[in-house]
């Protein structure tokens, strides 16, 4: 499989784009963090931690946009029980702006719901590039913005998590699943060029710390023995019944039941990513930069 990032470059050629700044004249320079949520297969609990998550980051007093990248069976709306009117398909077709789809919803933070019908970014026309790198720079508002990717491994997903600053590989404890999680850092280390980012795991569904632990470090051992790449374990999040009730109820269970266990862990995962250093070049410049292949 070929680098998203370079097939972008290549696509682009020499062209460069215009530096846009559209962000209100008080929040240029703040730099926007980006997290990629991925996963090595579907129904590990990717999107259920990528807006959890983000609300958790709202409970601190972060400005947080969830991002909805899955461009064929996007549900973040879903699981908010919201229906937009328009996504990022109309965006993309230059139909709406990007400022004109992001919507607010009931728990501090914000949605872009995603699109069906674009699997790789890389398809764009060059006009239609052009302008969705300019759309990009509305979430710069952002404190914080979490792209929720498609399950699985695709040029689309890739070039999401190249371009970000951390990116979640959500698994849980069931074989398939950590296979498949060692699958997709496999192809993260072999398929893109000049990894940088900040590469970490959570074990979702767990029994106990120790479930959590084991499985993470079994995945560890075998990316750094194999793969020679470094994965931070980030943490776990219990197997909670507050978890599949809430999704039946289209309510985040970080609201439902904040002293849930499930909840909880959450708290926790934002308060390791926190502590976490920041390198130099962050913010959503530099996401555009990298998935677009400009760096």
């Amino acid at each position: 499989m070929e680098d998203q990032a370079q097939a972008l470059r290549e696509l682009m050629g020499s062209q460069s784009s215009p530096r846009i700044d559209i962000a209100p004249p008080k929040e240029r320079g703040k730099k926007t963090r980006i997290i990629a949520v991925a996963s090595g297969k579907g129904g590990v609990g990717k999107t259920n931690l990528s807006v959890n998550l983000a609300i958790a980051y709202a409970k601190t007093g972060k400005r947080v946009i969830v991002m909805d990248a899955d461009l064929g069976l996007a549900n973040v709306n879903v699981m908010l029980n919201m229906i937009p009117k328009y996504n990022l398909y109309h965006v993309i077709r230059k139909q709406k702006t990007m400022r004109e789809i992001i919507l607010d919803t009931d728990y501090g933070i914000q949605i872009v719901a995603g699109a069906s019908g674009f699997s790789k970014i890389a398809n764009l026309s060059e006009e239609e590039r052009q302008s969705f790198i300019g759309e990009l720079h509305t979430l710069s508002s952002a404190d914080i913005v979490i792209i929720d990717t498609a399950a699985g491994v695709s040029n689309n997903v890739l070039s999401f998590v190249a371009a970000a600053d951390d990116a979640i590989i959500v698994t849980t404890p069931e074989p398939t699943a950590i296979t498949d999680a060692y699958g997709i850092i496999k192809i993260i280390a072999t398929e893109i060029d000049n990894l940088n980012i900040g590469l970490k795991l959570v074990v979702n569904r767990v029994k106990s710390v120790t479930e959590g632990r084991r499985v993470a470090e079994r995945i560890i051992n075998i990316s750094g023995q194999f793969l020679n790449l470094k994965v931070e374990y980030l943490g776990c999040i219990y197997d909670d019944p507050i978890v599949p009730a809430s999704v039946l109820r289209q309510k985040p269970f970080f609201t439902q039941d904040p002293k849930s266990k499930a909840a909880i862990s959450i708290a926790h995962l934002v308060s390791r990513i926190e502590k976490t250093d920041y390198i130099d070049e962050k913010g959503i410049g530099r996401f555009i930069k990298k998935l677009f292949g400009k760096d």
